[in-house]
């Protein structure tokens, strides 16, 4: 009876720690990012664990331009069963013209409850030039995605991106890459 107000506000406590955390070094974010080029579908490669998701399940983000100079936000998670569960959001550009930081906000009723640092917590630290892949974190470094285009990215190019997230002060020996099962069914958009 009383597991999931426990289970409500111990996720609160988990990200609103992590959320306020301070940062003294925080990582470099890419230079600039064209976010009519950055929108779109993405899909997870890897990431570094996270509360709210389990360790079989792959991702798909989307994003979107709103009226108001906010993007939209959709997270779908897959399951290894080929089910499905998404959330919605929405994310604020924190440092215009550079587009680097961004505060996202999901809506869920919880989610205003939910503090988000002045410096945002969704950090593009690196688009390449055609923008298909992409890395992303927190800038207290305990979040960490590695972003693409395509449901599997070469293992040269993987190995590529996992050391500039290295390189940029991120523990990835704790990287999880999504079951080849869940980014098969990622890939051909089946639920």
């Amino acid at each position: 009876m009383y597991c999931r107000p426990v289970i409500i506000l111990l996720a609160i406590g988990i990200t609103s720690s992590c959320a306020t955390k301070n940062t003294e070094n925080p990582p470099a974010t890419a230079k600039l990012v064209d976010l009519s080029r950055y929108t779109g579908r993405w899909h997870e490669i890897a990431r570094l664990p996270m509360p709210f998701q389990k360790d079989d399940e792959a991702a798909i983000a989307e994003y979107g331009a709103n009226p108001d100079g906010t993007l939209s936000v959709h997270n779908i998670a897959i399951r290894p069963d080929g089910s499905q569960h998404d959330i919605r959001g929405k994310a604020t550009v924190l440092n215009p013209p550079k587009n680097t930081k961004l505060a996202v906000r999901f809506s869920t009723w919880f989610g205003p409850l939910i503090p988000v640092p002045k410096e945002g917590n969704y950090w593009v630290l690196h688009v390449d030039d055609s923008y298909q892949e992409a890395i992303v974190g927190t800038p207290d470094r305990k979040y960490l995605w590695i972003l693409s285009r395509t449901p599997t990215i070469p293992e040269l190019r993987y190995t590529s991106l996992v050391d500039k997230a290295e390189a940029s002060g991120f523990d990835v020996s704790r990287l999880i890459r999504p079951a080849q099962k869940a980014r098969i069914r990622q890939a051909s958009g089946g639920g």
